[in-house]
């Protein structure tokens, strides 16, 4: 992909490749990766790449900065528009979205996470399912586990068999799909299969582009959400070909996995509306709002965006972001603090609104709580308070516990954005630090109103790790002082246990052995901005009086069951299956399981995993034959459907322990 070139929406590039003959299909993915590196001259609104020395391809960008028209993309060749340079440069562009001629100004900068350098501006979250058997614990009863309500055959069963029509029970009033909805996901599930069956290094431009031509279908059959996945999918497996540093192969692989279940579950025919999706998720009315600064995080995306974004909470508890991200590199995003909110008079920058408030008049706010700098909104700076009152302090009154349910605990149907929304709401907790181990530090849940009790024993790990910014650099102040008491905001990591971000961090009301922070920061220390230095802290002897037994290593922290369950195992292989093929997924069949995997699960405890990956790669193995015993073609519907029982439970079982690590006393703790 060539960031210098204009996005494009899906039907055009189809389109493109739809009409190259087959013999001229077989050398574009070279063509692809020789023009995204060639040089893309600007000819006023119309740019323009050289692809030879008697062709010229000419792209001419909409309103909207988007190619949405076949005609916008013209090559000076012979063979156009039917030819293998205008192909390529379009496979060579980025993606957009098929709502890219409605994009205003308020939706052009895309909220990026300082998480994960994996996060992109035209890539969305990824479904997480946390349905779990009652294996997912061993020795753990189905109670313990929270979120696990079916058994480990239900679990199993739903996945494997969406398809029918008794699969799921969709939540709210069900939807009658169209003839033409039913024929739109239908060519989505089979387009999925096929490039599932392919692998990686199979699934190039052309595969591509039917997944591409059925997302097309689904959008103009109202099916928005289906739509949304297969971009994500495309735009995964152009990652994962190129190398991108971004890539994640997880990623990949449930993005994949929120494709055929969503296109599974829409063939059951009466799904409901959060299946169905929306078009646009636009910027609504929100009234008049009061909003309280919380903190400020630096944004450094592996896209080439970078900013800030600042959030704050209202009255009522409410969480809402005000961004600053747009194309720029690490300098951007730490220079950004002193950047003016585009909200208001524009008297306020964002380490002051992470310090102070903001009354609003004529709010709008996005699906995902950013709020909108539009020409009717009104904003008044307001003096900020301190985190021990106010709306502020109640952000610490949850146990740690009940805050990471209500996070984690989501329907399998439920829409991913909305999933990732909920996951990365931020939380507060009082914590004590322990002291450090490899890469994080350890420290224990201060629960709110108990201090005889023991919390949560959990995992700090910085919120971003580049060098540029004071993240890494806080942390190892923080791990010269255990017994430290401290007031944090963070965010959870969904993928590990017991496991948080913190974003900022406060003074603990009513002990000596907390920071003292000086008065401009106003109460709290943005970890991302704000070097934490030695007066910051209190005498080492006044730490010590309340210091934590010291962690000398991995056999002083809690036990974490994710990563001692014999689950990678199961998880290699469903990885195998997106990055490799069906062929590469047959080996264990074909060897009779030498690796022991099967053995291994159940002596684990997991033994519908063991039963899922056997039928995986049994299925994978799967040749028809004919009369005379030749080898026929394999069956990818079935194979995608054993991928998809196999893949729904892993994520099902790998969030319920993850869940269940944050429990008191859970993991040893």
């Amino acid at each position: 992909m060539n960031a210098e070139l204009p996005l494009v929406t899906p039907d055009v590039v189809a389109s493109a490749v739809e009409g190259l003959t087959s013999r001229l299909r077989k050398k574009l993915d070279a063509a692809i990766a020789s023009y995204a590196a060639l040089p893309v001259l600007a000819d006023g609104t119309v740019l323009r790449v050289r692809c030879g020395e008697d062709a010229e391809v000419a792209l001419a960008p909409g309103p909207s900065g988007a190619v949405t028209d076949a005609g916008q993309v013209v090559c000076s060749c012979l063979l156009a528009p039917r030819c293998l340079h205008r192909a390529a440069v379009l496979g060579s562009c980025p993606l957009a979205d098929a709502d890219a001629e409605a994009e205003t100004a308020d939706h052009s900068a895309p909220l990026e996470s300082s998480e994960t350098a994996a996060d992109t501006p035209l890539a969305a979250a990824t479904t997480r399912v946390p349905v779990a058997p009652p294996d997912a614990v061993p020795g753990a009863a189905p109670s313990a586990v929270p979120g696990v309500a079916h058994t480990a055959a239900a679990t199993a069963s739903h996945a494997a068999e969406a398809v029918d029509a008794e699969a799921v029970t969709e939540p709210g009033e069900a939807v009658s799909l169209t003839d033409a909805q039913l024929a739109a996901a239908s060519d989505l599930w089979t387009a999925a299969a096929a490039l599932l069956a392919a692998g990686v290094p199979a699934a190039g431009a052309v595969p591509q582009a039917g997944l591409l031509r059925a997302a097309h279908t689904a959008r103009l059959a109202g099916l928005h959400r289906a739509e949304a996945a297969a971009l994500r999918v495309v735009r995964g497996l152009r990652g994962a070909r190129a190398r991108d540093d971004g890539h994640r192969l997880a990623d990949l692989v449930a993005q994949v996995r929120e494709l055929l279940l969503t296109t599974a579950l829409l063939g059951a025919g009466t799904p409901g509306p959060a299946l169905i999706g929306t078009a646009r998720r636009a910027y609504r009315p929100g009234g008049s709002l009061r909003v309280h600064g919380v903190c400020s995080e630096p944004v450094i995306a592996a896209t080439g965006y970078s900013g800030v974004v600042t959030h704050v909470v209202s009255d009522d508890g409410r969480w809402f972001s005000v961004a600053d991200v747009k194309p720029g590199g690490p300098a951007r995003a730490q220079g950004a603090a002193t950047a003016t909110v585009a909200l208001g008079s524009g008297n306020l920058d964002h380490a002051q609104l992470a310090r102070g408030g903001m009354l609003i008049s004529g709010a709008t706010v996005s699906e995902d709580g950013r709020l909108g700098s539009g020409k009717g909104v009104r904003a008044t700076p307001l003096t900020g308070g301190s985190w021990a009152s106010g709306p502020l302090a109640a952000l610490f009154a949850r146990p740690l516990a009940e805050a990471v349910a209500e996070r984690l605990t989501v329907a399998p149907d439920a829409d991913p954005e909305r999933t990732e929304q909920a996951a990365r709401e931020l939380v507060g907790c009082d914590l004590v630090l322990v002291g450090a181990a490899g890469d994080h530090l350890i420290a224990r849940e201060l629960p709110p109103g108990r201090p005889d009790t023991e919390g949560v024993l959990m995992r700090l790990v910085p919120a971003h790790g580049h060098p540029g910014l004071a993240h890494t650099a806080n942390f190892r102040r923080l791990a010269s002082r255990p017994g430290l008491r401290l007031r944090v905001i963070g965010r959870l990591d969904p993928e590990r246990a017991a496991t948080l971000r913190p974003l900022a961090v406060a003074p603990l009301p009513v002990t000596e052995a907390t920071l003292r922070l000086p008065a401009e920061w106003r109460g709290h220390a943005d970890l991302g901005y704000n070097r934490l230095e030695g007066a910051h802290f209190p005498p080492a002897d006044v730490v010590g009086a309340t210091a934590m037994p010291a962690v000398d290593g991995p056999g002083d922290e809690a036990p974490d069951p994710l990563a001692q369950a014999p689950l990678w195992r199961l998880r290699r292989l469903v990885e195998v299956a997106v990055s490799g093929g069906r062929r590469a997924v047959a080996e264990p069949a074909r060897d009779g399981d030498l690796r022991g995997d099967g053995a291994a699960l159940r002596r684990g405890g997991f033994p519908t995993a063991a039963d899922l990956a056997a039928g995986l790669t049994a299925e994978a193995d799967r040749r028809t034959r004919d009369v005379f015993g030749r080898t026929g073609g394999s069956d990818p519907d079935r194979y995608a459907r054993a991928w998809l029982a196999a893949a729904v439970y892993l994520a099902g079982v790998e969030r319920a322990l993850v869940q269940a690590t944050w429990q008191p006393g859970a993991a040893g703790s």
